[in-house]
């Protein structure tokens, strides 16, 4: 575990910095590219690779999913807050050995679930474990305190779980 002071996260990705949406949706979209298509990040030494099918406007499924927010998925419209953050994803996978980064494992159906949690940003990015590799599930900004509290208490417990 790495006990630096600090982890220093990267910088917001503003849509003011931007002269229109559509150049800031490309940017963010490169950015996801850059992260998740051209290179793989790893996760205990395995690619995390992200789902591409079915694609939403030509455009990869997971990073329609990660950087929008509604509950039909054929529906779901941009959240600036998600696409803001579109570095932190790779960022938390990368750091894992950071004791910032909180990392344990659910169960969702017969899916097993890696979350990984920083409480200072209030963010989350899930892995979906699979044989061979892990898939990029999502990724958000955790914005009610009560889910906050939630994630926290899950992680005690499966902390709990694996010193009993």
């Amino acid at each position: 575990m790495i006990e630096e002071e600090n982890l220093i996260f990267p910088n917001l990705i503003f849509l003011n910095d931007y002269l229109d949406f559509q150049l800031y949706f490309r940017a963010v979209y490169n950015i996801f590219e850059n992260n998740f298509i051209k290179s793989k990040p790893q996760y205990n030494g395995l690619d995390v690779g992200v789902k591409k099918y079915p694609e939403v406007d030509g455009i990869h499924r997971t990073f329609y999913h990660i950087t929008h927010e509604g509950e039909d998925e054929q529906n779901r419209l941009p959240d600036i807050k998600r696409m803001e953050r579109i570095h932190f994803p790779r960022f938390y996978i990368d750091n894992t050995q950071h004791k910032d980064i909180l990392i344990w494992e659910n169960t969702r159906g017969r899916d097993t679930r890696v979350l990984m949690f920083n409480e200072e940003q209030s963010y989350v990015v899930i892995l979906n474990k699979r044989e061979g590799y892990y898939l990029f599930w999502a990724a958000y900004l955790v914005e009610q305190e009560h889910r906050k509290n939630k994630l926290l208490k899950e992680y005690k417990a499966y902390l709990n779980t694996k010193t009993a």
